[in-house]
């Protein structure tokens, strides 16, 4: 069993496994295995890397699962104490794994520890997926060290010092086995988007931390599965993000934060109504159908959780990052 195995999961990715693969290749193997695992593409993906990188394992899905249920499957195959979760548009950097897996050797409290991210076209830029380490506000919006909404910091190296966050970007993260599989791994039923904060989420409520260690430095180009402006996009971060607060939420504060955001939700609709975006009111209204079918089972699944036990973690931000954007607030800087 090796010890840290690098997993990427494909889906008929063969520009981005042939623009990014071999930096990974490059800068991980031999110390540190490389896996792609496939989410069953159509497309010659995997015979380019079995020709080009015959050292990369390949564990291959019989279907497209999503990313969630799609890593599931596939690390359930994958022996090692570490893994190391990375998209397949991430360019990495010369000694990038290190030190994750320093952090992860550390702290036995630690479970998962993420990377720098910095946006492969603009690489002064901290990306929006990740930044410098994730966090959420009351009212469950994910916000970054280096990204607050849709406006992105240039990385001046203020965000350079480690520290706990509330969750790892799904893009590039290194985190236990055991930890992972005994949390169950991403919720499936998420099939994409917001199911790394789910996870971060779950471990936190069960006593683990969640880190970024800006040492450790990758670029990421974002959207390469799905763009930023796609209305599926726009409908799963929307229900991903009711489906996981329902889930996590402690009692006392999920009667009066998830009706609140689903009138928030109706305010994000209005306003896509207002500046004649169709499909952005379409896709909020099917995100809410799709989390009112889910309730059933989020209902069981959050009986299985410890969310009705456990503390609001610290690392959730108390107030408001909407209210604090409208006010002027556009960096991350002291509020955490």
């Amino acid at each position: 069993m090796s010890n840290v195995k690098v997993v990427i999961l494909n889906w008929n990715g063969r520009a981005h496994l042939e623009r990014y693969l071999p930096s990974v290749v490059q800068y991980t193997m031999p110390k540190f295995d490389v896996v792609v695992a496939d989410n069953g593409s159509t497309d010659s993906s995997l015979e380019y890397v079995a020709t080009q990188f015959p050292a990369v394992e390949i564990v291959r899905l019989d279907r497209n699962y999503g990313f969630a249920e799609g890593y599931n499957r596939a690390l359930a195959q994958i022996d090692a104490k570490y893994y190391i979760l990375l998209n397949s548009d991430v360019e990495v950097t010369e000694g990038w794994c290190e030190p994750l897996i320093e952090a992860l050797d550390a702290d036995p409290q630690l479970a998962a520890v993420a990377p720098k991210l910095l946006a492969d076209t603009d690489r002064e830029r901290f990306e929006y997926a990740g930044a410098s380490g994730g966090f959420i506000d009351i009212l469950g919006y994910p916000f970054c060290r280096g990204r607050i909404l849709s406006t992105v910091e240039i990385d001046e190296g203020q965000y350079d010092t480690p520290r706990e966050v509330f969750w790892a970007s799904g893009a590039a993260f290194a985190c236990r086995a055991d930890v992972y599989k005994s949390h169950g791994g991403f919720d499936g039923d998420f099939f994409a988007h917001m199911e790394e904060i789910d996870l971060c989420w779950r471990m936190q409520s069960s006593g683990y931390r969640i880190g970024v260690e800006p040492r450790s430095k990758v670029y990421h180009l974002g959207g390469g599965t799905l763009n930023v402006l796609s209305p599926r996009k726009t409908m799963l971060n929307h229900r991903n993000n009711l489906a996981m607060l329902y889930k996590n939420l402690p009692t006392a504060h999920l009667f009066w934060i998830l009706p609140l955001r689903l009138l928030l939700d109706g305010a994000a609709a209005a306003g896509y109504l207002v500046k004649g975006k169709w499909q952005g009111v379409v896709a909020v209204w099917k995100a809410h159908m799709g989390f009112y079918s889910m309730l059933g089972s989020l209902h069981q699944k959050r009986q299985t959780e410890r969310a009705k036990r456990a503390p609001l973690p610290a690392t959730v931000y108390r107030g408001s990052v909407i209210i604090r954007r409208l006010f002027g607030g556009k960096k991350f800087g002291s509020m955490m």
